[in-house]
């Protein structure tokens, strides 16, 4: 093979390999100029939903402590959780509810929420069985 076949053969192969690559993430969207007596910041929504398919649904007690070992250890600064309902069109256009939690934090600052928020969000999803946690995170301002 020449030496133009090989770059080719590479190129070829490395765009292959770029095509296997998860999409990088859009940079965040700025944060905003705030009035005297408030701080640009992120906020999170995230919402829990406690269905568990035919198993028992997370119960009030079962959220709590998942409050307790998950959420308050990595954002101790904290956070509003709020009942919540959702709904969807499920499988054979049939209309599924669900009772959820929603937490809303105040993220803190540093490079480090965004990774404390998907460790979060994969303890709920492992611990309960759990497809998806929904996430909406926005800039805002704030006062403490």
């Amino acid at each position: 093979m020449n030496r133009l076949g090989a770059v080719l053969l590479l190129t070829v192969g490395l765009a292959g390999l770029a095509g296997c690559a998860t999409a990088p993430r859009p940079p965040p969207e700025p944060l905003p100029a705030c009035p005297a007596g408030q701080e640009a910041r992120r906020t999170a929504q995230l919402f829990f939903g406690r269905n568990i398919g035919d198993k028992p649904a997370v119960t009030a007690a079962d959220f709590q402590k998942f409050v307790d070992d998950e959420l308050t250890p990595k954002f101790p600064d904290g956070l509003t959780v709020m009942d919540g309902g959702g709904q969807w069109q499920g499988d054979e256009n049939r209309l599924i509810r669900e009772a959820s939690k929603v937490v809303l934090i105040v993220l803190p600052k540093g490079r480090d929420a965004p990774a404390r928020v998907e460790a979060v969000r994969n303890a709920y999803k492992a611990r309960f069985h759990q497809d998806s946690v929904l996430l909406i995170t926005q800039a805002a301002c704030v006062s403490f």
